[in-house]
């Protein structure tokens, strides 16, 4: 077994070099492979098997090798894998053996932002998506052509990536085992800072001090912006100290940026009347639901106006904008009933989407339910029961385990008794065949169903529509 050492290596655009990923196939590292093709890197890599994204990339010029072999490291200047890839992967050994430099794929990411003159990074919990999405709608809706990075599909990039200018780089900025600690962001948005992947951090202490890290990554200049939800508790241990330019944004009286005036239409999409530094600027149209967008908007309205976009543009972007795919994606109709799907896998993301939900046109509100890890169902335990509660019945599939094992002794039926105590009406059923079989037995006309979860729990909603 050897040991992993990572060599320090600089991505330059003005000097392209020979890269090669391990697992090219994957929809970030492909989207990154993408954008050194196009500003003349040379690039190779390998995976398991065939797909779009690899076939794509060979098409624009990549080579691309099956499976993963040591022979298909041909001396590249960097080679370049994600946290999946172990040590003694064949191609990983290959290259330490060679003496090759190598980069985790957040260390590539982190390279490739030093290539623009604004670097924009859009952190937090949870919300990165939807408002990377925002900024993204936004920014070509104003011809700004942004070079993108997003965690989703988004329909008006035909996908996660896109290749623009060299002025703006838009990306998500994950918080998981730290991987935003190694991008260069010149203007960074925090949208929430909550209790989330204790399988890697130990508490909300050890979080928040990573944000805090995160933040100082900004230039300490007036090159730096953070936008910056005031609303996140005590947030002079955030800001305190800092040199670059801070902009707020929020529900309370404090912040930079505020919404007045909510209301929603008869499908919970809000409007509301923009304040900015106390002046009135109008009223803004959202095309998603749910007041948690609000918020959402308010920190990509903050990008836009710090990039100079004229606000017609941004209200135009935001109408038009419905979401990305799994962000209460309405599904269809099955026997008269409407199926939604979402990826809400926190508890506040839960309560987000549910509140949103009974806005929404229905009779009695449905969720299926499918927790993501044992270390977060655990954690989160009374939470998640809380949240849930606010459906009208709650379907619970077993956990979905992703990356773990179930070393802390935790089921989807211990859940299931916790909303239960929550004065919750509530089902464990463990296959989704058999979700699927109760829920035609007893959803009906006029309900609404809302599959959730960030494991396959979507599956069953595309079974029942195809029935």
């Amino acid at each position: 077994m050897f040991k992993e050492v990572v060599f320090m290596y600089q991505i330059d655009f003005k000097k392209p070099c020979s890269v090669h990923f391990i697992g090219i196939g994957g929809i970030s590292m492909s989207g990154l492979a993408e954008i050194l093709i196009s500003e003349g890197f040379k690039v190779s890599g390998s995976d398991m098997k065939s797909s779009e994204l690899t076939e794509h990339l060979a098409k624009i010029g990549a080579k691309i090798s099956y499976p993963q072999a040591a022979d298909n490291i041909e001396d590249p200047d960097v080679v370049v894998y994600t946290a999946a890839i172990h040590p003694d992967n064949p191609e990983f050994r290959a290259a330490l053996i060679k003496g090759i430099p190598m980069m985790p794929r957040a260390e590539l990411l982190g390279e490739l932002m030093n290539n623009y003159e604004d670097a924009i990074n859009v952190a937090g919990t949870h919300g990165k998506t939807t408002t990377t999405s925002m900024i993204t709608e936004i920014f070509m809706e104003a011809k700004a052509d942004p070079t993108v990075t997003v965690g989703g599909i988004l329909d008006s990039i035909g996908g996660n990536i896109r290749v623009g200018g060299s002025k703006y780089f838009i990306a998500e900025a994950c918080e998981y085992t730290n991987s935003f600690l190694s991008f260069f962001p010149t203007t960074a948005v925090v949208l929430n800072v909550e209790a989330d992947h204790l399988d890697f951090f130990k508490d909300i202490s050890d979080i928040r001090n990573s944000f805090r890290h995160f933040i100082g990554r900004l230039p300490q200049n007036d090159r730096g912006l953070l936008i910056f939800n005031g609303d996140i508790e005590d947030p002079d241990f955030f800001l305190k100290g800092l040199k670059c330019r801070v902009v707020t944004f929020g529900h309370s009286e404090g912040n930079d940026l505020r919404a007045e005036d909510i209301s929603y239409d008869s499908f919970a999409r809000p409007s509301y009347e923009l304040i900015v530094r106390g002046e009135r600027k109008g009223r803004i149209e959202l095309g998603v639901t749910g007041e948690h967008n609000v918020y959402n908007s308010l920190a990509a309205i903050a990008v836009a106006l710090n990039a100079g976009i004229e606000l017609d543009s941004v209200k135009r972007a935001l109408k038009r904008f419905s979401g990305t795919e799994r962000r209460f994606q309405i599904k269809g109709e099955v026997r008269g009933f409407t199926i939604i799907d979402d990826y809400a896998h926190h508890p506040q993301e839960i309560e987000a989407t549910l509140k949103a939900a009974k806005m929404y046109p229905h009779k009695k509100l449905w969720v299926i339910f499918q927790p993501h890890t044992y270390t977060r169902t655990k954690a989160l335990m009374d939470d998640f029961a809380k949240a849930l509660s606010l459906a009208d019945e709650v379907i619970l599939a077993d956990i979905y385990a992703a990356r773990e094992k179930n070393e802390v002794g935790v089921s989807s039926g211990d859940l299931a008794e916790k909303i239960r105590l929550s004065g919750g009406s509530v089902n464990y059923i463990r296959s989704f065949e058999e979700i699927e079989d109760f829920v035609l037995k007893n959803v009906q006309e006029g309900d609404l169903l809302i599959t959730m979860g960030a494991g396959d729990v979507v599956n069953i909603g595309e079974k029942l529509l195809s029935m």
